[in-house]
């Protein structure tokens, strides 16, 4: 047993025989560190253990406390397969007229850091001068490349502003990454099942896909490991916190063994991390480029879930990638809009980002903790539901559906839904289905739940 799991354990032992009562304060985790003598990573995946099975639950800035499990609907299963070359050969397009509440991983825009973003704006003006008659610097304003190296200082992820790329958002990070890493017919490895939007850009970029599967921890890295050794793959790209859809965070040994293999077969991985500050707890976990030694981890990351997708903003952490990064990008894009960079450089500077940041992890957590007691109550028993411990989706699983009957159903009824279909190349998770959690439930999304609900019940055939 993981050193982290056998102090889960204890724990556990010891709220079921009363030695821990409910509501009663944990320790903290630099605490938990020193009482046990482990690393802060191993102290990490304990509370992660112990919060994903509902045995303790963390309160924003009060830290964590024991919680008697409540009782729990069935978690989706892992499907398990032996991991093979594969291509895309159908439209994983997530674009729908319909554009549901359910549909694209979303949330409100907050009224407080819409206020806020306004004076940056009228700041970051000032500030501009007449460098708006000068075209983008390619690799991105200095004043957000420092603004972003603090902000993640704080997190433990140290790096210079000069290692940064500012890039059009998460998704032009990842596909110069890509760019800068592979050739077309390469194969590169991808978490099963994966955001649909990665599968698509590997499908246009004319990349194979070897489709790893998912596991409690993380991802089966023993048959990333093999694929590795064999030099079929030359890249991978991973979302390695909140993944989306399944919403599983890798725990720090996984991340920490997925930087270790991509060193010694020196073979990059892209690290897609746009959910990484999305966690429902007051621990941000750390990123495998935390532990990347070599600089074969790439790290991309974007404001789009954090803060607001419309700015089009993001950034690379290409490591030694950099030079052939740059060429990429460069030829891409000719930079991101001067305004908007130094705007958010000074939205973040001001501490307003990191008070978002804090208002919106809260509010996710409510949601979602409102979404599922609305789905354990209306659901059918046979349902299974995730719990993830940050991000902004869910992962259902309807055992004997018939995803053909199911989707004509919500095409019907005008229900946006991310069927399970699209997050693989494989013939898979045609039972599952992914919906987005961000938005209040209000009458709207009730409508869309009840019909969503009717539907499934209609699809299934045994």
């Amino acid at each position: 047993m993981s050193i982290y799991k056998d102090i889960a354990a204890q724990f556990i032992d010891e709220i079921l025989t009363g030695k821990l009562s409910d509501g009663c304060r944990m320790p903290s985790l630099r605490q938990l560190a020193k009482q046990r003598t482990v690393s802060m990573s191993t102290a990490v995946s304990c509370y992660q253990e112990l919060e994903s099975q509902g045995w303790i639950c963390s309160r924003p800035q009060a830290g964590y406390f024991v919680s008697a499990p409540k009782p729990e609907r069935a978690k989706p299963e892992m499907t398990q397969f032996v991991s093979r070359i594969s291509t895309v050969n159908r439209n994983y397009a997530l674009h729908s007229s319909i554009n549901g509440p359910l549909g694209i991983s979303s949330t409100d825009n907050d009224p407080v850091a819409i206020t806020e973003l306004e004076r940056s704006f009228r700041r970051a003006i000032k500030r501009i001068g007449n460098r708006l008659n000068r075209y983008p610097d390619t690799q991105g304003e200095p004043l957000l490349r420092d603004a972003l190296s603090r902000h993640f200082s704080k997190l433990s992820l140290n790096f210079s502003a000069d290692e940064l790329i500012i890039t059009g958002g998460c998704m032009p990070a990842i596909k110069s990454a890509i760019e800068a890493t592979t050739q077309p017919g390469d194969a590169i490895a991808i978490s099963s099942p994966c955001f649909s939007g990665i599968i698509e850009l590997l499908g246009q970029m004319s990349r194979k896909i070897i489709e790893i599967p998912s596991i409690e921890d993380g991802v089966d890295l023993s048959q990333l490991e093999n694929h590795l050794k064999k030099g079929q793959v030359k890249a991978g790209i991973f979302c390695t916190s909140h993944m989306n859809p399944q919403g599983i965070t890798m725990t720090a040994q996984q991340k920490q063994h997925l930087a270790e293999l991509a060193n010694f077969y020196q073979t990059p991985m892209i690290e897609d991390d746009v959910y990484l500050e999305l966690s429902y707890s007051e621990h941000t976990p750390l990123p495998a480029k935390y532990y990347d030694q070599g600089g074969y981890v790439l790290w991309c990351g974007s404001i789009s879930k954090t803060l607001s997708p419309g700015y089009r903003l993001g950034w690379c952490l290409p490591g030694r990638y950099i030079a052939k990064y740059q060429q990429q990008s460069t030829a891409a894009s000719y930079g991101v809009s001067v305004p908007i960079q130094i705007a958010v450089a000074d939205f973040i500077e001001s501490g307003q980002y990191a008070k978002q940041l804090r208002r919106r992890r809260n509010k996710l957590a409510t949601l979602k903790h409102d979404y599922l007691k609305y789905l354990v109550q209306h659901l059918p028993s046979y349902v299974k539901v995730s719990d993830p411990l940050g991000g902004m989706v869910l992962w259902l699983q309807i055992p004997g559906l018939d995803s053909n009957l199911l989707s004509e159903h919500l095409d019907k009824e005008s229900v946006d839904i991310r069927l399970g279909h699209l997050f693989s190349t494989l013939d898979l998770y045609n039972d599952c289905l992914r919906i987005n959690i961000g938005y209040d439930i209000d009458d709207e999304v009730k409508s869309e739940l009840s019909r969503l609900i009717s539907a499934i019940e209609l699809s299934k055939t045994k």
